[in-house]
C-alpha cells in the first residue's frame, strides 16, 4: 500500500508510477526520500495529476526533503504529511535561454503550465497564483529557498 520515491523524478517516472500502480492497485501513500526536483516538468505534472487522481497521500520520511518539482509532485497529495527534520524548497524556472519566470510578467502564458496545475490538483486559482509567483520570488534558478514553518503554514503544504 505504500510506494517509495527517491531521487529525481525524470520521464521514465511516469512509466514506473503506472506499472506499479497496475501491479499494485492497493498503493495509497507515497512516501519521499531524498527528491532534489524532477528533469521533465510535462511528465511530473501528468503523475502529480494521477496521483492526486487516485486520492494518494503523499508524505516525506524523516530527515527527507522535496526540491524544486518534487514540491510540485508532492503538492499533488490529497492528504501531505512530513515526518521529523524534512524541508521543502522552492525556486524559480529558467528556460534554456537563461530567462528566469520570476522575470515575466505575471500573465505571460508560461506560467500557465503551472498555474493550470496547481488548480487541477485542488487549489484554487487565487491559492495556486499566490503561491506559484512567491516560489518565483523565493530564489533564482540556480539557488534554493528552503520554506520556513511559517511559509509551510501560509500556503497550505500540509492537509490531513
Amino acid at each position: 500500500t505504500i510506494m517509495e520515491i527517491n531521487g529525481v523524478l525524470v520521464t521514465s517516472t511516469l512509466t514506473h508510477f503506472n506499472d506499479i500502480t497496475a501491479s499494485y492497485p492497493n498503493v495509497k501513500r507515497i512516501n519521499m526520500i531524498e527528491c532534489p526536483g524532477s528533469d521533465d516538468d510535462e511528465t511530473n505534472i501528468q503523475i502529480g495529476i494521477k496521483v492526486y487522481q487516485k486520492g494518494m497521500h503523499t508524505h516525506i520520511n524523516d530527515n527527507g526533503y522535496a526540491a524544486s518539482g518534487a514540491v510540485d509532485f508532492f503538492l499533488a497529495g490529497t492528504q501531505r504529511t512530513m515526518g521529523a527534520n524534512t524541508n521543502l524548497g522552492v525556486h524559480s524556472w529558467a528556460d534554456g535561454n537563461g530567462t528566469e519566470g520570476k522575470d515575466l510578467p505575471m500573465n505571460h502564458p508560461d506560467h500557465d503550465l503551472f498555474l493550470n496545475y496547481y488548480q487541477s490538483i485542488g487549489m484554487s486559482s487565487t491559492t495556486a497564483a499566490d503561491f506559484y509567483f512567491f516560489t518565483l520570488n523565493a530564489a533564482s534558478s540556480n539557488s534554493i529557498h528552503w520554506m520556513t514553518a511559517a511559509e509551510i503554514t501560509q500556503y497550505n503544504m500540509l492537509k490531513n
